[in-house]
């Protein structure tokens, strides 16, 4: 067991620190060397992965956020290597936080993971064990970022974290599925606004239970959202408009491909919904408009898609503000309720990230993207009263 262990010791050294790919061969090499010992090195492989994994969890991730990162640098193979990983650490907890992607071990013993491994993905020994150290190779390198969470062991958080009411979470993911399948605009209009109606109602009436002494006193939270490419600047900009209108604030971090989402636990919920839910009834609306250039004679290009998903957000942004704000002066009594709740999510965002910058947008430089992704914003109205923008 020790000269299996200084093997690995010998694999990783000449793979994970090395600035370019030649010690990945050299690493694989030496844990595929030994047919007789493959399962060993698998159990030791996943028992080092462990620790890394947790390492990523101490350094502010959660395994949404590593999958991601690997799904978007390396492949599907990394992907559910990584997953094995999380699935593996997270069998020392009796319970894991809110939001933490749950993975089964699917393999049994982890003395069989080897051989189960290679079954599964039908791959050799030398290419496992390089997509194995690639996986690692990431893991050891993802750098520190503001932890959104407590760790898993961590105690319990003694405040509460209201959630949307699970019936009334119900009806909301309904109407927006709903929304989301039909074709007629109209249609698609009246159930979102429907389901954002039902999210606003349910901010005012926490606020003020809360504010009344009906209910436990909470703190905002945050989670992250994937904000991927391509165009993940227009999405980021939706994201934001999606985050402010329901009294969150949002974070973007282009380089690592997500925004950090700061509110309380069931205004970050209806973010998430409606968040999801617009972005895919923009991008059925742009490959809509996509084919109707296409069949005029017109080719369309990524600059369309690009200036055609920028309008979409711009314009949203401005009718989520319109009808965030017609809401809440519909009872003027509830507003200082609301404002608290605007206060606290703004200090807990400025203690989170007190230093922010901001990022300058490339132009929508087609017209017809633009007049496009302006109408299907018009289209996708998310509630309240819609005065004809200019």
């Amino acid at each position: 067991m020790r000269d299996l262990a200084e093997t690995v010791d010998r694999a990783f050294a000449a793979a994970l620190y090395a600035q370019d790919d030649t010690g990945l061969d050299t690493g694989a090499s030496l844990l595929a060397a030994e047919p007789a010992r493959w399962a060993g090195v698998g159990q030791e492989l996943l028992a080092r992965g462990e620790a890394y994994v947790r390492q990523g969890w101490e350094r502010g991730w959660r395994p949404a956020d590593v999958l991601r990162l690997v799904r978007r640098d390396l492949d599907e193979r990394h992907v559910r290597i990584t997953g094995d990983l999380v699935a593996a650490e997270a069998r020392r907890y009796a319970r894991l936080p809110e939001r933490w992607t749950e993975a089964a071990a699917w393999w049994g013993e982890d003395t069989a993971y080897a051989d189960r491994l290679a079954q599964r993905e039908r791959a050799d020994r030398f290419t496992l064990a390089t997509a194995f150290l690639e996986v690692l190779r990431l893991l050891i390198r993802l750098p520190s970022i503001e932890p959104v969470g407590p760790l898993p062991g961590d105690p319990a958080d003694p405040l509460e974290h209201a959630h949307i009411e699970p019936r009334m979470l119900g009806r909301i993911r309904a109407l927006l599925a709903k929304a989301e399948a039909t074709t007629f605009p109209e249609e698609a209009e009246a159930l979102s606004a429907k389901a954002q109606e039902l999210m606003a109602r349910h901010t005012v009436d926490e606020a003020l239970l809360v504010a009344r002494g009906g209910a436990p006193a909470q703190v905002p939270g945050a989670c992250r959202i994937g904000v991927e490419a391509p165009y993940e600047e227009a999405k980021a900009v939706l994201l934001d408009a999606v985050a402010g209108a329901n009294r969150c604030r949002a974070v973007w971090n282009s380089g690592l491909g997500f925004s950090t989402v700061v509110g309380f636990e069931s205004d970050l919920e209806a973010v998430e919904l409606l968040y999801t839910s617009l972005l895919v009834q923009g991008t059925a609306a742009m490959t809509r408009a996509e084919a109707a250039q296409r069949s005029g004679g017109r080719k369309r290009t990524k600059t369309f898609r690009q200036s055609f998903l920028l309008a979409y957000a711009s314009r949203l942004g401005q009718r989520l503000a319109e009808t965030a704000a017609h809401t809440a002066s519909e009872a003027p009594d509830n507003l200082p309720a609301l404002v608290a709740r605007d206060v606290a999510v703004t200090s807990r965002a400025e203690e989170m990230f007190p230093r922010t910058t901001t990022t300058r947008l490339r132009g929508a430089t087609d017209h017809a993207g633009w007049e496009d992704g302006t109408a299907a914003a018009d289209a996708a109205h998310m509630g309240g009263r819609r005065p004809r923008l200019p």
